[in-house]
């Protein structure tokens, strides 16, 4: 069975259309409606060139008409991995212009995870990058190919006309000729809103990447209740630093469809110009992990720069520590919301602009109303308020599976259809959930559960901490011990005790760590997340400064 054939369960469309949450369109006759009510408005901006919606929909249907030419069908799959130009948004579209379905990745994947992303869904195109940060990224597929026997089409990005084994794509984009197919035909094409639209790979902190498979109308339901929620209209203007190869990259491009705004492209993140384009294009919204909070608010130009315009930032990727979200409400006007959702869900809960900041900090929320939640115990039982256990989903953003993965697919769902998130969380008494940790980042010591995230909170208190994580290592007697990895603010001079210290009265004896690593940085997936599988090994092989126990 290939991609374009797997569909969601009849049971999922019939309740979801009932209720009005899917349809038979899809974002395709959304930007045509933007093309025709607002042609000359600005719709995408990258640091190469600004386009209207009556260029960007010419783009995207003239691209579509190539791909037709082609030969290319719905039993076909596109890989798209570019930075955050206009292109990007530009074949994503003409993809799903056709029905066809592309998979996104991250424009710094090597050799490892491109070959294994291109070989595991049988991609026939790859739409990339000749060079960019330095990296050959054509070069690389040149070596892959022969390996890749699926893969017959190299659509390349690049200034320079690319070699002539390649696709010249933004030479092709730059000139405005007429599309090489009638519109009548490409819009024979179009999808309906329960085909398959994409597949993207989860960002494996775990080191088990899936393949996510999305609907046009599980993809569409995730954007929609985002616009709503952030408050996201055609008067506002979006900046994307977040890379497009990441689901919420792309989910950005996408609202921004919906809502007919600007949408401006920044390839690499740099905290100074992202603060120079906030002023410049009178920036509304963005969206970040934690740490990009933390580049902004350190960057040499934050006191000087105009950011009258925001009205709402989004964090989430990762949990954010609350004394940073003081720190942002504090100096930058409109509001800040944390958000929870994933690769899987889509959004899950988050704050919202008519809460009050101060009585929402350190909780992402409460479940969105068009979403189910559950919290649940290791038998599938729902906890009581104030109770931890495992965060379960169902909703119109779901997922429809992990592609050719029936073990990860049995593993995740239970047999009403709930999917398991593998977080743990907390629901109080108001309804608002506080997202304690991975299950799997659970520590077990001497058989008491401890929440890293709770000693993280307390770890960011400290005013020589930039930045911490707490990881559980093996131990014959206890089973695990708790190791906090902490990285000292530049020319701090911190001690492991100091910082056992530091926590002594603020958390019970047996959460203290009985080791302190000093790291320059810890490690990161693209999203923010602290990959703890690799801190563990590290801190395991004493890779940082070893320190006393408690």
């Amino acid at each position: 069975m290939g991609l374009a054939d797997i569909k969601p369960s009849a049971e999922a469309v019939r309740r979801y259309t009932e209720a009005g949450y899917w349809v038979e369109t899809t974002s395709n006759e959304i930007l045509e409606r933007n093309a025709a009510a607002f042609p000359a408005r600005e719709a995408l901006v990258d640091a190469r060139q600004r386009l209207s919606w009556s260029q960007y929909y010419r783009r995207v249907q003239r691209l579509a008409a190539r791909w037709l030419r082609l030969g290319l069908t719905r039993d076909d799959v596109i890989a798209i991995q570019l930075p955050n130009w206009n292109e990007f948004a530009v074949a994503v579209n003409a993809a799903m212009m056709l029905g066809i379905p592309f998979c996104q990745f991250h424009s710094d994947f090597r050799r490892k995870e491109v070959e294994f992303i291109l070989r595991f869904i049988g991609a026939s195109l790859l739409v990339m990058p000749h060079r960019f940060r330095g990296f050959d990224h054509l070069a690389l597929i040149r070596e892959l190919k022969p390996a890749l026997p699926r893969l017959k089409h190299l659509a390349v990005v690049a200034d320079e006309a690319p070699p002539e084994d390649s696709f010249d794509l933004r030479g092709f984009l730059d000139n405005d000729a007429e599309p090489e197919v009638s519109e009548a035909e490409l819009k024979r094409h179009r999808p309906g809103g329960n085909d398959l639209a994409r597949v993207l790979f989860t960002s494996g902190t775990t080191g088990d990447p899936k393949a996510v498979m999305h609907t046009h109308n599980t993809t569409a339901c995730a954007c929609r209740f985002q616009n709503k929620d952030y408050g996201i209209s055609a008067e506002s203007a979006i900046l994307l630093f977040l890379p497009v190869g990441l689901n919420w990259g792309f989910f950005k491009t996408l609202q921004a469809i919906q809502a007919g705004c600007k949408l401006v492209y920044m390839d690499m993140f740099r905290a100074e110009e992202a603060l120079r384009l906030i002023e410049r294009e009178r920036i509304t919204h963005f969206a970040t992990a934690p740490a990009g909070l933390a580049a902004l608010l350190n960057a040499p130009n934050f006191a000087t720069t105009d950011l009258s315009s925001l009205k709402a930032v989004i964090t989430g990727g990762a949990s954010c520590p609350i004394e940073l979200i003081r720190q942002w409400r504090a100096k930058v006007p409109g509001h800040l919301l944390e958000l929870y959702g994933m690769a899987e869900a889509g959004a899950q809960s988050c704050t919202v602009l008519s809460e009050d900041p101060e009585a929402v900090s350190g909780t992402v929320g409460r479940p969105h109303k068009d979403m189910g939640m559950r919290i649940v115990d290791e038998h599938d039982r729902e906890v009581a308020v104030g109770t931890v256990g495992e965060i379960l989903s169902i909703g119109p953003s779901v997922m429809i599976g992990y592609y050719n993965n029936p073990d990860a697919n049995a593993r995740s769902f239970t047999a009403d259809g709930w999917f398991r998130t593998g977080d743990l969380g907390v629901l109080d008494e108001r309804g608002y959930l506080r997202i304690v940790g991975r299950r799997k980042e659970m520590i077990i010591r001497g058989g008491a559960n401890i929440y890293p995230r709770e000693i993280e909170e307390v770890l960011f208190k400290h005013p020589k901490i930039l930045d911490a994580a707490v990881v559980g290592i093996p131990d014959a007697r206890l089973g695990e011990r708790t190791c906090a990895c902490v990285v000292p603010r530049p020319g701090a001079e911190l001690s492991a005790i100091e910082v056992v210290d530091f926590l002594r009265d603020k958390i019970a004896t047996y959460k203290l760590p009985e080791r302190v690593e000093f790291l320059a940085q810890l490690p990161r997936t693209p999203t923010g997340k602290v990959q703890k599988g690799p801190l563990r090994e590290l801190v395991a092989g004493e890779g940082g400064s070893r320190g006393s126990r408690a």
